[in-house]
């Protein structure tokens, strides 16, 4: 028979701690982050990338973190509500434009592959090496949002560190 935790909404209740589950995992996803935050790629890009990620997966705890972190590092409120409709918003640089469509291209490679176009673009704006940095980095919140959305990670408790603006 269900137990109450199964009709709860999404969300509501955490299914498996992951965390706790696999520790080897998560240590190497962690080491992951840890690479793309050195990487060079500059962290507000980075925190940009996350959230459009995390929008088209729909990771609520994802975008709750990701959205305190940019703005922790200054990000402005109003760049991060217009970020799901970032092709009519003229507030994104052109860099930023090459990185978000190639974040759409790889979080959607399932039903749209990898555009050529999207692919020149992206090669327009980032180095071979920055291109595939940019590249690990959506596949780890696409993975970070895997876990988060299959075992309903609690939304809401993250604090960011305090970090300087870029």
């Amino acid at each position: 028979m269900p137990d109450e935790r199964d009709r709860a909404p999404h969300g509501t209740h955490a299914r498996i701690d992951h965390y706790a589950v696999a520790p080897g995992a998560i240590a190497a996803l962690r080491g992951l982050e840890t690479y793309v935050r050195n990487c060079g790629i500059e962290h507000a890009l980075l925190e940009l990338v996350k959230m459009r990620a995390s929008q088209i997966n729909g990771c609520a705890r994802c975008l709750d973190m990701h959205s305190k972190d940019a703005r922790a590092a200054g990000e402005t409120e109003q760049r991060l509500y217009l970020l799901s409709a970032w092709r009519e918003a003229p507030c994104y640089g052109a860099r930023e434009r090459a990185a978000l469509a190639w974040t759409e291209a790889l979080t959607l490679v399932s039903t749209n592959d990898v555009p050529d176009e999207v692919y020149r673009l992206a090669r327009a704006h980032f180095s071979e090496k920055e291109l595939v940095d940019l590249s690990l980095a959506i596949v780890a919140i696409n993975g970070w949002n895997r876990l988060a959305i299959a075992f309903r990670a609690e939304v809401g408790g993250h604090q960011p560190q305090k970090r300087r603006p870029a």
